[in-house]
């Protein structure tokens, strides 16, 4: 669908859904003290004006880096909005990441002022503030302790409404004539597996292009509702988000990722933004479910998702389905009906990106009426260089290429990709820009894929994370891994092999279900790491690989593995804001472990 209102940057896109929707509707709500409230398309407009003059009152002009470090709330909504509409640049940061990595962003993008939203996210800028350049640092909820010197909250940043001049939408009509589509909007730091990051520089046109060419695809309207959860420091959800509100959208914020469940009965949106993790998770539990259920609730479950495989492989192949459709529709009633709900009931679609999703995980999910519309991109690309569309899309693909963007397969098999949503390059950094974007101005994504004989696009693995065995056999982990993140038993899932005889893995399993496992067996525990090194444990983990992975050829087996005690984090630099896993962090902090699968015999 087309977008509500044209535009050919984000500030014009306010400005236009302020004149079309204005205080009939709500434009983005929160929840706060057991409540929702919400802010109209006119009230983000003025809140936006006032701190734009609030801004500029301390000094800053077009060009100058403006950080933010925040969970999602409509604040950062507000705060880009007013950096944008000054022709200054949002530097925006993980909420999640730790003082070092920020003190390193905030230096390297020259950021003069950051935002923050709390006092936790405070203590980190305290800690670098030193290294930076930043004249000032506004904060959200500054609590009721005296705040250090140059910290403002941000109540004492707005500027009084009578002091926008000579009125909000004049001011904001003025500042629209100084923003240009090729002006930069945002530098986002890659949060990278490997290095330092690296500054992505992306003008508005580079977004503005990428929302237009993604709602041509894409059926999102002013009837739709989306929650958002993943952070808004990503561009995935950056771009999700101002495509939500160009088609007129309103926009709930959950509160937190833990609360993404309730607040998805409480809100109900039709359309929602994920990672394939989230969905592994909702299946993991809906099957503990059944499994604690009784025989004949187990035997219907079962019979359902099987009915619900068959009817909507038919639909996809194009055939009629006949009498299953009664039989269908039987089983959403007794059993997909209230998983459904489980989403607010409302749920269109979720759009799944950032890692690969399951093939399977995406037909369990049909079967059940929910469908997930996957795609492909990376923040170089503003991010979305492909996607499936609600017309045709095909599980195990990440779809075809958007409306304007190129792409085609390399000799060596990399994925490239040319058009307007292709990065300006990479913030002071001309050498890894010159070795991404080639002088015919294709990006290079380091990706392996191959395009299918539909126009389709499937993705094999990154090209640096392609194993070679020792036996120079060629493996893409990723398929494979993703193949265990299905198994109710196993939580996270490594594969270890490059330049090795065979294939080990790390696995950090379900407690849940080791827990339940155990309490049926009558296995005795103290600890979660006793349980994790009984043999009976170990047994049925094993028995788990061997079922999950008998088709695959003898290199692409797991030979050995080892149970973790504890999940892969953030915190300890093992996994990216986005939770994809960082290799050479997990190799590195799990040496010994690794080294004695290949050295000892269990």
């Amino acid at each position: 669908m087309p977008v509500t209102v044209d535009f050919t940057t984000i500030p014009e896109m306010l400005f236009g859904l302020h004149e079309k929707y204005g205080t009939t509707r709500p434009m983005l709500s929160y929840k706060t003290g057991g409540k929702y409230h919400s802010y109209s398309y006119t009230e983000v407009l003025r809140f936006s004006a006032r701190l734009a003059t609030g801004l500029e009152r301390l000094g800053v002009a077009k060009g100058a880096r403006i950080a933010l470090l925040s969970e999602n709330r409509p604040e950062w909504a507000i705060v880009d909005m007013a950096v944008l509409a000054l022709g200054a640049i949002d530097v925006p940061l993980y909420p999640s990441q730790a003082s070092a990595q920020i003190g390193y962003i905030l230096q390297n993008s020259g950021a003069e002022i950051v935002f923050v939203s709390n006092r936790m996210q405070l203590r980190k800028i305290l800690d670098v503030r030193s290294e930076t350049e930043l004249k000032h640092i506004v904060i959200f909820d500054p609590g009721e302790e005296d705040l250090p010197d140059a910290v403002l909250p941000l109540s004492h940043v707005y500027a009084d409404e009578v002091e926008v001049q000579p009125s909000v939408e004049t001011y904001w009509s003025k500042k629209l004539d100084k923003v240009t589509p090729d002006d930069i909007c945002t530098v986002i730091y890659t949060s990278g597996t490997t290095g330092e990051p690296k500054g992505v520089t992306l003008t508005h046109n580079n977004i503005v292009s990428n929302v237009y060419a993604a709602l041509e695809m894409l059926e999102i309207n002013d009837t739709d509702s989306a929650l958002s959860f993943l952070p808004l420091s990503h561009v995935f959800e950056r771009t999700a988000t101002y495509a939500l509100l160009g088609a007129g959208a309103p926009i709930s914020y959950a509160e937190s990722i833990e609360r993404v469940a309730t607040n998805l009965v409480e809100t109900k949106p039709t359309i929602m933004c994920a990672v394939p993790r989230l969905f592994e998770r909702i299946h993991s539990r809906i099957l503990k479910n059944v499994e604690k259920s009784s025989p004949i609730r187990r035997k219907l479950f079962h019979w359902a998702l099987n009915t619900g495989l068959e009817y909507h492989k038919a639909r996809r192949e194009g055939k009629s389905p006949g009498a299953l459709a009664l039989t269908y529709r039987l089983a959403d009633t007794l059993v997909f009906a209230k998983i459904r709900a489980r989403t607010g009931g409302n749920i269109r679609f979720f759009v799944s990106g950032g890692a690969a999703l399951a093939k399977e995980l995406g037909e369990f999910f049909e079967a059940a009426g929910i469908i997930i519309i996957e795609g492909y991109g990376m923040t170089e690309s503003s991010p979305i260089i492909t996607a499936n569309s609600m017309e045709g899309y095909r599980f195990g693909s990440v779809g075809k290429p958007l409306p304007g963007v190129e792409v085609r397969i390399a000799e060596d098999g990399e994925i490239l990709t040319r058009g307007p949503h292709v990065m300006k390059g990479y913030y002071k950094d001309e050498e890894a820009t010159a070795a991404i974007i080639d002088e015919q101005g294709w990006l290079h994504t380091g990706d392996i894929g191959s395009i299918d004989s539909d126009g389709y696009l499937h993705i094999t693995d990154r090209k640096k994370h392609l194993f070679v065995s020792s036996g120079g056999k060629n493996i893409a982990p990723q398929p494979i891994e993703n193949l265990f993140h299905g198994s109710e038993f196993i939580d996270q899932f490594v594969l270890i092999g490059d330049k090795r005889m065979y294939l080990t893995a790390l696995i950090y399993p379900e407690m849940e279900a080791l827990k339940s496992f155990a309490a049926e067996q009558g296995i005795p525990y103290q600890t979660e790491e006793e349980l994790l090194s009984h043999k009976d444990v170990y047994a049925l983990v094993d028995s788990e690989i061997k079922r999950i992975q008998g088709a695959h050829s003898g290199y692409e087996r797991v030979r050995k593995f080892a149970l973790l005690s504890a999940p892969l984090t953030i915190e300890n630099g093992e996994l990216t804001p986005t939770l994809k896993v960082r290799r050479k962090a997990v190799e590195e902090n799990y040496r010994d472990v690794i080294e004695g699968m290949y050295t000892a015999v269990r």
